[in-house]
């Protein structure tokens, strides 16, 4: 049976989407070809209908998964003052909910590890998106020059992305808990302290935990 283009569009699309939280879910080699293809309702003999190679499918699924985190991160800014933006994103990511979900999560805690031994193709394309998300978290930190903005939001990313996977590790009771409090404060504090009269951030635990 022969489909249509935008049928062979949406199914690729649908496969790329299922890869991206298996993938985060399991890692990079915890799942195979097959089982993509059976969350897409396909078989394996369709896999190369739509894409060249395993590789092909692993860069366009960590693509899709930073750029689904870095859109969440901009919806949530479009959403705040802009004095509170760089603070909602952080609250939003250090949060129980992003810990205990993985699979719907930010790519660079579950992958980043992994990531690092792929092929340098693999890691050119991880690093271009995770440019973009410097780049776009750097906006929202206001009052400073732009390197200095820049600078913060590599450190803050490292800070999140670390008391992450932290937590991750402490699983799911209270000490997981503290880890998550003292990145998400420590954050707060460098950024807010780097700012003319700079005040210590607040502290707490958020009440809203959307995923990252």
């Amino acid at each position: 049976m022969r489909y249509s283009r935008e049928h062979k569009a949406e199914t690729h699309a649908r496969i790329v989407k299922n890869a991206s939280v298996r993938l985060r879910e399991h890692g990079a080699h915890g799942v195979g070809v097959a089982d993509l293809m059976k969350d897409a309702g396909l078989t394996h003999g369709g896999f190369y209908a739509h894409f060249d190679s395993r590789e092909a499918l692993v860069v366009e699924a960590f693509a899709y998964a930073m750029d689904r985190s870095t859109e969440r991160w901009r919806k949530k800014a479009e959403q705040t003052p802009p004095d509170k933006r760089f603070a909602s994103i952080v609250e939003s990511y250090l949060t129980p909910l992003h810990r205990d979900d993985p699979g719907h999560g930010c790519a660079i805690p579950a992958l980043a590890a992994e990531i690092a031994r792929e092929s340098p193709k693999t890691r050119k394309a991880f690093a271009a998106k995770l440019e973009e998300m410097i780049e776009m978290l750097a906006d929202q930190i206001p009052d400073v020059p732009r390197k200095t903005a820049r600078k913060q939001a590599i450190a803050s990313l490292a800070g999140m992305m670390g008391a992450m996977v932290l937590a991750r590790v402490a699983g799911t009771g209270e000490f997981s808990g503290e880890i998550l409090t003292a990145g998400r404060e420590a954050v707060l504090d460098r950024v807010s302290a780097s700012k003319p009269g700079g005040k210590k951030a607040r502290k707490g635990v958020p009440k809203q935990a959307p995923t990252a």
